[in-house]
């Protein structure tokens, strides 16, 4: 196998190929749909949520929802939060925001 072979092997095996199998195996799950601007959105690779920024040069650009640094994130990896989701981080917030008032770190 010469080495161009074997760099194009070790791609597809990282999901990062063109071809093969295992390069359209590498994202499971339904089709990447289009999140409005404004929307809560959960990266399911970086596990992490954040509130849709733009989408531009085909990736979605996310945001966390207090504030921070922006990231990207392909649109296939990106699916709407849904309301359990958004319960439970309601939860944690609103017992940091107790917490602090108490003058507790949580």
């Amino acid at each position: 196998m010469n080495s161009e072979k074997r760099r194009e092997a070790a791609l597809v095996s990282r999901g990062r190929g063109t071809t093969g199998p295992a390069a359209r195996t590498s994202r499971p799950g339904p089709e990447a749909i289009r999140l409005p601007v404004g929307e809560l959105a959960r990266d399911v690779r970086q596990e992490r949520s954040g509130i849709v920024m733009d989408h531009q040069d085909g990736l979605v650009w996310l945001r966390p929802e207090g504030g921070g640094t922006e990231w990207t994130a392909a649109p296939g990896d990106v699916r709407p939060v849904d309301v359990r989701e958004r319960a439970e981080a309601l939860m944690w917030q609103v017992a940091r925001a107790n917490a602090r008032s108490r003058g507790e770190v949580l």
